[in-house]
This record gives structure tokens, sequence and C-alpha cells, in this order.
């Protein structure tokens, strides 16, 4: 049933005003329409799309809760900075990047934070 359906993210924000101008004025994207007072919903390409919704739990969750995949993360990260985005830098156990890139057998990836504390990630298969 489930293996047909468009998957959704659904991401937390404190301040719906102020990450809609974040994910407009950083990330270059508009909102589609809304569910509810207080959402904001997002479209992406084959379907896939992600909501935001206003609650006082956002910027709780310490792992990557929504990303993009690109065919050039150099590219998509330098555009991306220009408009004011910051990549992390992450040195644990299996994962250390540099310059904000992550690179493993499956492909390089990077992250960076919302205007509300969502970990957000951008990634290219290798």
């Amino acid at each position: 049933m489930l293996n047909d359906s468009n998957i959704m993210a659904v991401l937390p924000a404190k301040d719906i005003n102020r990450a809609k101008d974040y994910y407009r004025d950083k990330l270059g994207l508009e909102p589609s329409g809304s569910m509810e007072e207080d959402s904001l919903m997002y479209r992406g390409g084959n379907g896939t799309g992600f909501m935001i919704y206003q609650t006082e739990n956002a910027g709780t969750a310490k792992n990557t809760q929504m990303g993009w995949e690109t065919d050039n993360l150099e590219r998509d990260m330098e555009e991306l900075r220009g408009r004011g985005v910051v990549f992390e830098d992450y040195d644990f156990p299996g994962l250390k990047t540099e310059n904000g890139i992550a690179t493993s057998s499956w492909g390089k990836s990077a992250w960076f934070l919302d205007s509300e504390g969502n970990i957000l990630n951008l990634a290219q298969r290798a």
C-alpha cells in the first residue's frame, strides 16, 4: 500500500513566519499552500514535499530530519553559502567533515541548520 504513496517530511518551527522567510531567502523555496493555520507546504521533485508546522518542540532533534539529493554537491553548497547558509562541521567516530563535506563509499554529504534548529542535509551519490 505505502510503496506507491508520495512521501512527505514534517518539520517543526517555533516561529512559522521566521521559517517561511528562511526557506524563501536562504533556500529559494516558496510554499505551495497550507494544510492548516500555522503550517506551510512545500513541493519538490517527483511528488515529494514537506510541511513545516508551528510547535514549541522545534530544534530539539539531534539527527538529520530531511535532505535533498543533488548531482553536484559543491555547486549547490557554494550557491547556498552565497545566500548565507552555514554548513556544519562534524568530527564523530565514523563521520568527519572537511569544509562541510563528509565523504564515504556511498558519496558525499553536507549538513546545515534551518532557522528553527532542524538539521537538513544535501547528498550526492558516488
